[in-house]
């Protein structure tokens, strides 16, 4: 017989896979930090964000530190800027939250990222790093 509704387990709109390694949980961390606009400043933050994530025993993804490699993409090109850009969010689905580093400010494109997570019901959460990185 069918169980009321009422206690129906419930589920996830999406369900995202929890990497197991040994004895813990990896989560999947979609990383949001400034690219654009002081390119080797914002640069070497985003590699503090991503250390950062991995400190905590997360799995991070900057998508901007990787798309934008020499021979990938042009982020100097609107059109393949903005391929990067939807190559980044497009992965971001996959992730367990989306951890948005705020030392340097909020950007367009960051906030694009958390509109996205919002919006695939992802959880998004706002970091900051220990040293003392400036501002925008």
């Amino acid at each position: 017989m069918p169980l009321p509704a009422s206690s129906k387990p419930r589920r996830p709109a999406l369900q995202r896979p929890r990497i197991e390694t040994g004895q813990t949980m990896i989560r999947l961390v979609m990383i949001e930090s400034p690219y654009a606009g002081d390119v080797e400043a914002n640069t070497e933050y985003a590699r503090q964000c991503v250390a950062d994530s991995l400190s905590r025993g997360e799995a991070p993804l900057a998508a901007h530190l990787l798309y934008t490699q020499p021979g990938v993409l042009d982020d100097t090109k609107p059109a393949e800027r903005a391929q990067g850009i939807e190559a980044g969010l497009v992965w971001g689905a996959a992730a367990h939250l989306t951890a948005v580093y705020i030392d340097r400010g909020i950007t367009q494109g960051m906030r694009e990222g958390i509109r996205r997570a919002r919006a695939e019901g992802r959880r998004v959460e706002h970091r900051r790093l220990d040293s003392g990185v400036g501002a925008l």
